[in-house]
């Protein structure tokens, strides 16, 4: 029986993995489970047993020096050094790992630990949550965009260098695959866990492949993410209007800003295209089109809500992404999805709740938008909400500790 989990991640109840973490925390405590969170961003939530790694000055530093060597994850050294004699101190039977970038750990000191000290104990074991491709590339999270396969033999000359964990100067993906090839792998009872079968497939082409793999979809609130009211049509004057929604956080070529440029040039006076997640400059280029309502980033899940169940469709050009749970969001409001066949985005897709297209294929998603509004609208609705329900945060939670925690141990 697990009697002690330890997480670790960038952030602790903030964003879509942070809350997953203090989620799973939840899960466990309800269980009789006691857990300790370990997180090297911001601050976390009062109501759980959490620790910090290091601080803010250790976070840009981290950062500021990874912008010159593309050595990132190699600083911190300090931080992690005392995240380690927390981890004996805490002796947990469980250590499971999220993301292990964003400038706060050092992963060559954590894992030789893990390897050596931590793995070498028979009633001792780790679990793996990856939430995009850094783990076994040399410098990216995504590779797709790009169309780069380096990562399946050994990276170089990356061209994504220019993206998060952004380098200004040196390129050290090829020292940098290496090393984490080293390692991260050869690590006793570990165990690999990815949101979609899409990621899955690629861990198994990767240096990585040795592991078990599980693959858990993340969940959402469906208490939060259902069918909402709203004046939002009465508010932008969209009473007439079919409503075509997109959501991005930040808004870039490769999340479908440029598409959504052709989308909105093609679209007729009939129809209006709501953008949330746009910055400034960003919505004074997108207002000159008439049909285009840019709205500004949200942290509120509830206008989230109001948005998806006021749309009529939910369109995602998402060019590379794990799993996106906006779908899910979309569909749990009664809304149906129109996405592009790119990474884990259309799996949780089916063909009563929206449409997967060919990438870079507007006319494709313009037939697309057309074919779903000719559907009848409540069982479209239907369906939608009742696809959704499969994917509630609670019943990902309990998969964790059925599938992968009760399992390993």
């Amino acid at each position: 029986m697990v009697q002690k989990v330890l997480f670790l991640n960038t952030v602790a109840g903030k964003g879509s993995v942070g809350r997953i973490v203090t989620g799973l925390a939840s899960a466990l405590r309800d269980r009789g489970t006691d857990s300790l969170i370990a997180f090297g961003r911001w601050d976390a939530p009062e109501n759980f047993n959490t620790y910090r790694i290091g601080n803010d000055t250790d976070v840009y530093l981290h950062g500021a020096l990874s912008r010159i060597t593309d050595k990132h994850g190699l600083y911190s050294k300090g931080p992690t050094e005392k995240l380690i004699s927390k981890i004996r101190q805490y002796d947990p039977d469980i250590i499971h790992i999220h993301n292990v970038h964003g400038y706060y750990v050092n992963y060559k000191v954590l894992f030789s630990f893990l390897k050596n000290e931590f793995s070498a104990d028979p009633d001792h074991r780790i679990i793996w949550t990856l939430h995009d491709c850094w783990s076994f590339t040399g410098h990216c999270v995504h590779f797709e965009y790009a169309g780069c396969e380096k990562w399946k033999t050994g990276c170089f000359n990356c061209p994504e260098k220019d993206q998060y964990p952004r380098s200004f100067l040196m390129d050290s993906s090829g020292s940098n695959y290496e090393l984490k090839k080293e390692c991260f792998t050869g690590i006793r009872n570990l165990t690999v866990v990815t949101p979609s079968e899409w990621l899955r497939s690629r861990v198994k082409e990767s240096f990585m492949k040795e592991y078990p793999v599980e693959t858990i979809p993340t969940g959402i609130d469906l208490n939060v993410f259902k069918p909402t009211g709203s004046g939002l049509r009465e508010r932008y004057a969209l009473s007439d209007k079919k409503i075509l929604l997109g959501v991005a956080n930040p808004w870039r070529d490769r999340k479908g800003l440029g598409d959504f440029i052709k989308l909105a040039r093609q679209t007729g006076d009939d129809k209006a295209i709501v953008m949330i997640g746009l910055n400034r400059r960003q919505a004074g280029i997108m207002s000159k089109y008439k049909n285009v309502i840019p709205v500004m980033k949200t942290d509120s899940v509830q206008e989230m809500a109001e948005w998806y169940s006021t749309a009529d469709i939910y369109v995602n050009l998402t060019r590379e992404d794990t799993f996106p749970t906006t779908n899910i969001e979309a569909m749990a409001c009664g809304t149906p999805v129109i996405t592009y066949r790119a990474g884990g985005s259309p799996e949780s897709l089916t063909d009563e709740t929206g449409i997967v297209t060919a990438e870079n294929n507007i006319s494709c998603v313009m037939e697309s938008v057309e074919k779903l509004l000719s559907k009848d609208r409540d069982e479209v609705r239907k369906a939608c909400i009742k696809r959704a329900q499969s994917y509630g945060a609670e019943t990902r939670f309990l998969s964790y500790i059925e599938k992968v925690y009760e399992k390993v141990l």
